[in-house]
């Protein structure tokens, strides 16, 4: 079997990816099929191959395809969408690199510039309604339970991701409690005294209790469905979305909506920009920078409102 083979190199990095790096077996698997959909068009069976002009190629491909959405005609795959099959390339070209093997240098690959995110449209007025919205359609263990939820991402700034693998045994104690992130990094996250008894009040209100005297649960995930499972990250985006559509609020709310807001936040108020860092668990600065574009605009709204001259 050739050195170069795609097959073998592609398995290979998805191997270094999931050990060296850490990444996540759903990123590993994302990455996967980011590589695959790359190799399918371009039926590259040896990495020297790889070269600009059918790169290219496969990024007018991505910019042709439909996204699925039911109803939106000519909808295509969001710039953002594009660049997680280009990421996923220019991460195998590194690999490739590092180890000698001949290929199309990373660098020669950009990513697409994309516009500011939807999220960035979502007022703070608009986003104070989502927070105190209340479906009285469901049960009170229900009710605490979804806020519990939006309070506690919100005061956290965590991943929809860690906010589904959190178990009932954290330590809540010092308003604070270690998470296991991205590359299985550990950080630490600390709440508001509102997302406490948020919490409190939910877990209170549980009704999985070994038995009634017992302060230990069925189930060790700290949120739990209606069946009684762990949450999962479509779930939350579903209660999200239901919570925004209660609270009047027609722009897009999403969990990465409410870690924004978390950035946003804490930059508005003053703090440094290397703290959110810490904060949302980024491992490169440039990552976080991003939020500094929302917190200088508001810095010139405020300026345009009170500025006498």
């Amino acid at each position: 079997m050739s050195q170069n083979n795609v097959e073998l190199l592609t398995k290979k990095f998805l191997e270094y990816i999931e050990i060296e790096k850490g990444r996540s077996l759903n990123t590993v698997s994302n990455y996967k099929r980011y590589l695959k959909k790359f190799f399918d068009y371009t039926q590259i069976q040896d990495v020297k191959d790889i070269n600009q002009e059918n790169v290219s190629d496969f990024r007018i491909y991505l910019n042709r395809q439909n996204n699925g959405k039911k109803g939106i005609e000519n909808s295509t795959l969001s710039k953002k969408t594009q660049n997680y099959y280009l990421t996923a390339l220019k991460m195998f070209l590194q690999f490739l690199s590092k180890r000698d093997i001949k290929s199309l240098a990373s660098e020669k690959i950009e990513l697409a510039k994309i516009s500011q995110r939807e999220l960035d449209l979502v007022s703070e007025k608009e986003f104070t309604k989502f927070l105190n919205a209340d479906d009285t359609r469901i049960s009170k263990q229900e009710q605490a339970k979804e806020k519990a939820i939006v309070e506690l991402l919100y005061s956290t700034g965590l991943r929809v991701s860690e906010l589904c693998n959190l178990n009932i045994d954290i330590d809540m104690s010092d308003n604070q409690f270690s998470v296991r992130g991205k590359g299985g990094k550990i950080r630490l996250v600390f709440l508001s005294q509102r997302a406490k008894d948020f919490l409190k009040k939910y877990l209170d209100l549980r009704n999985d209790k070994k038995d009634s005297l017992s302060e230990k649960y069925l189930n060790e995930a700290l949120f739990v469905t209606n069946a009684g499972n762990r949450i999962y990250p479509r779930y939350v985006q579903r209660l999200i979305k239901k919570r925004s559509t209660i609270a009047g609020v027609s722009k897009k709310i999403t969990p990465h909506t409410i870690r924004h807001f978390f950035a946003t936040d804490l930059l508005k108020n003053g703090a440094d920009i290397r703290s959110v860092q810490m904060l949302l668990g980024h491992s490169s600065i440039s990552t976080t920078q991003v939020y500094t574009n929302v917190s200088d605009k508001y810095l010139k709204d405020i300026h345009q409102k009170f500025h006498k001259n």
